[in-house]
């Protein structure tokens, strides 16, 4: 059974049709990377995945059930990172992470895991999250997510503000969630992120997904050029660069 699947998804907004039919999924033990420049859908298509919006048409499943449907009941097996975290300025990063682990029921396994994350990423729990910078922000909410029994992470830019030390401890507990049979959503735009990390790619551009595959196939579509040079040929080919 997939983890999660979107089939012939469209969403409107007025007249203007910002997914177009888009198509994804994802097995458990996988991390699917999905790549587009900004304004290209990719947004839109998480929204309707988490049902924060209703799609026009089409289908979103979770784990077998209509994500729109029984969105309270799944919410419980998915942790989320936004691409821009914001935080509670008067709460402490170490009271947003025990709300968030709340939320799931987080048994005692997770609470080893989460004081090895906090060691790891090197974040002060005890400060105002008023304090901290963009790239604390975001640890805090990692945390929170990576420390979690969630079955589905989808992470939006997640390292985004991160050095290269803290990226490299994102990619190692991505390398464990894949042999616990978890399964990712992975959009960014580093590339060499995406290709130490990613077991299948969507590229979308315009609303619609215009190359995907696994890595293996990704790699003789781009016969010989690396992920970054074929993202941007089939960015700039469809606009005739």
């Amino acid at each position: 059974m997939t983890t999660f699947e979107i089939t012939n998804l469209v969403k409107n907004f007025g007249k203007f049709t910002a997914l177009d039919g888009v198509n994804m999924s994802a097995k458990p033990g996988e991390v699917h990377a999905f790549l587009g420049p900004n304004g290209s859908g990719k947004t839109t298509t998480i929204r309707c995945l988490l049902a924060i919006l209703k799609a026009t048409s089409g289908t979103v499943t979770l784990f077998g059930q209509d994500a729109w449907k029984n969105a309270v009941e799944l919410h419980k097996k998915i942790a989320f990172v936004p691409g821009d975290v914001n935080l509670w300025p008067n709460l402490t990063g170490g009271e947003v992470i025990d709300l968030f682990l709340s939320m799931r029921r987080a048994g005692q396994t997770d609470k080893v895991r989460l004081e090895r994350l906090k060691e790891q990423f090197e974040l002060d729990p005890g400060k105002k999250c008023r304090t901290y910078s963009k790239g604390n922000r975001q640890k805090v909410a990692l945390i929170a997510a990576l420390a979690s029994d969630a079955e589905l992470f989808v992470l939006d830019e997640p390292t985004s503000g991160l050095d290269p030390l803290m990226e490299k401890v994102f990619q190692d507990r991505i390398g464990e969630l894949k042999k616990e049979g978890r399964t990712v959503l992975l959009s960014s735009h580093i590339m060499s992120e995406v290709e130490k990390l990613a077991d299948t790619v969507s590229i979308i551009r315009e609303g619609k997904i215009v190359a995907g595959g696994s890595m293996s196939q990704i790699a003789e579509k781009a016969g010989g050029k690396t992920l970054e040079e074929f993202f941007l040929s089939e960015y700039e080919g469809g606009r005739g660069i």
